[in-house]
């Protein structure tokens, strides 16, 4: 499990570290750290060209101290001071290892787009609001440059409580963050600008309260799978009742209902207009298919991918919402509880929405996409709150959102999912976890999991379709099901950030 945490929680944390510690010892060990990424990132380190960024505050300072231990190594180390104000102490550091410090301006730039390695240290993780002269015009140096990007516990310009991009900003390769994650690492547009996380450890994790943000691994999504027993049956496994696609979109029950029986549910009872019926069948014979009757002896319900909006619809998500079983709500099903949510806020059983964030923008008024798209955190916990239930927010970051519990942001997501039907895949998956009794979080949670996993298998890389992505689903739930019962993860893995 990674954690993320706010810089409120961070910034107490550290106070009281500090307190234990002789002054200056946190700034070395985030130093170090910084300098050993650094060098893996330089790969040589003698007579590599490595140019730092530095601002004003600890992160500046954190640069210095990383800069003068490569510059012992043999580095050629500059330092690009944004402002009169330095730390002065990894100033001194830097100095007295042979680096050199630099103004803004011609020479400057030219040895940016000369360094071999660029630390960005220019503001820290409480910047707020995008960033000024002179440090968006070095931003905007460093993004253009060769050299790959190192950021000292946040790409400057990225707001790291709600990952929110509000002007000029770095893009880094990798970011080093100390102490513990920061949300704005994991939640796009910010997630985009970190390239790869690592973590170091500083030593404030007995002072950190509970997480602001969650991030499950593949063990921790292995812990949640179940896994049949030697007594298990179809029933104990999990019926799961699909009311997806139409006349119009018979795809979308096709993929529902194979998302659902790749992912292991015991039994999958689709209910649809004949026709559709056909199609599921010639597709999946091991599917019961009846005409549409919310009456089925179900375990859940996955309600909503390409059904229309309809009055049928309509009164078929009522009465599915009126049963008391776990629900999981997709698309269509989304808009019509827009127009109308007394049906789920009257309900107090299991229910998992899954919206894009067009969906997720009609369900809190007065929003639309693009602010749901910048501040993804913010939307998708204020939408679990009013409909108080489990909200996972699909994307370019899938974020899971329960009253009560931290939101949790999904680290396998991959473009390769931005494929029609993708989601009608992840509806069946989830709804399956649902039948077999995981809560509606936990479901969320390992379904996108899966899904992410499963692009990125299903072709190599290489583009996929829904289809290829419900062929693939076995291979990730096998992945992730080895490592069940502690095993190690796979190499290259431990002490990472995954998007």
């Amino acid at each position: 499990m990674r954690r993320a945490h706010t810089v409120e929680a961070v910034r107490a944390a550290e106070a009281e570290l500090m307190a234990r510690l002789p002054e200056g010892a946190l700034m070395e060990r985030a130093a170090a750290g910084l300098a050993v990424a650094g060098a893996r990132m330089l790969g040589r380190v003698y007579g590599a060209r490595v140019v730092l960024l530095v601002g004003g505050g600890d992160n500046g300072g954190d640069a210095l101290y990383a800069g003068a231990r490569l510059a012992r190594r043999g580095a050629a180390v500059r330092a690009v001071a944004a402002g009169s104000r330095i730390h002065p102490g990894g100033l001194a550091a830097l100095r007295a290892a042979g680096g050199r410090t630099l103004a803004p301006g011609e020479e400057a730039a030219a040895e940016i787009a000369a360094a071999d390695l660029i630390v960005d240290g220019l503001v820290g993780i409480g910047g707020r609001g995008g960033l000024r002269e002179p440090h968006a015009g070095l931003a905007a140096l460093a993004n253009a440059a060769p050299g790959p990007v190192l950021a000292v516990d946040l790409p400057s310009g990225i707001d790291a409580d709600t990952g929110e991009v509000p002007g000029a900003a770095i893009t880094a390769d990798a970011t080093v963050c100390f102490g513990t994650g920061k949300p704005g690492l994991f939640v796009d547009p910010g997630a985009e600008r970190a390239g790869a996380v690592h973590l170091v450890d500083i030593g404030l994790g007995p002072e950190l309260p509970a997480p602001r943000l969650e991030c499950l691994q593949s063990a921790d999504v292995a812990a949640l799978l179940p896994h049949p027993a030697r007594e298990s049956d179809k029933y104990r496994r999990g019926v799961l009742g699909i009311a997806a696609g139409s006349d119009a979109y018979p795809g979308a029950a096709v993929l529902a209902v194979g998302g659902a029986l790749r992912t292991g549910v015991g039994m999958v009872r689709y209910a649809g207009p004949s026709g559709v019926c056909s199609r599921v069948l010639d597709r999946w014979p091991e599917a019961v298919v009846s005409a549409s009757d919310p009456g089925l002896r179900v375990a859940a319900w996955a309600v909503g991918p390409g059904r229309g909006t309809g009055e049928q619809s309509r009164e078929e998500l009522e009465e599915v919402l009126e049963t008391g079983l776990p629900v999981l709500v997709d698309a269509d099903a989304i808009t019509l509880l827009a127009e109308d949510p007394r049906a789920l806020q009257e309900r107090s059983a299991p229910t998992l929405l899954t919206p894009h964030a067009g969906e997720l923008a009609r369900l809190l008024p007065g929003t639309d996409r693009a602010a749901v798209e910048e501040r993804r955190l913010e939307h998708v916990e204020r939408a679990a709150e009013e409909y108080g239930c489990t909200v996972l927010l699909k994307g370019s970051t899938t974020v899971v959102a329960q009253p009560g519990r931290p939101a949790a942001a999904n680290l396998t997501g991959t473009p390769l999912l931005a494929a029609a039907g993708s989601g009608d895949v992840l509806s069946g998956m989830a709804g399956a976890l649902l039948a077999s009794g995981l809560r509606p979080r936990e479901a969320a949670l390992a379904a996108a999991h899966l899904h992410g996993l499963a692009a990125r298998l299903a072709r190599g890389g290489a583009p996929v379709s829904a289809g290829d992505l419900v062929e693939a689903v076995p291979r990730a739930v096998a992945e992730v099901s080895a490592l069940a019962g502690g095993s190690a993860p796979p190499a290259g893995r431990a002490g990472r950030y995954r998007r």
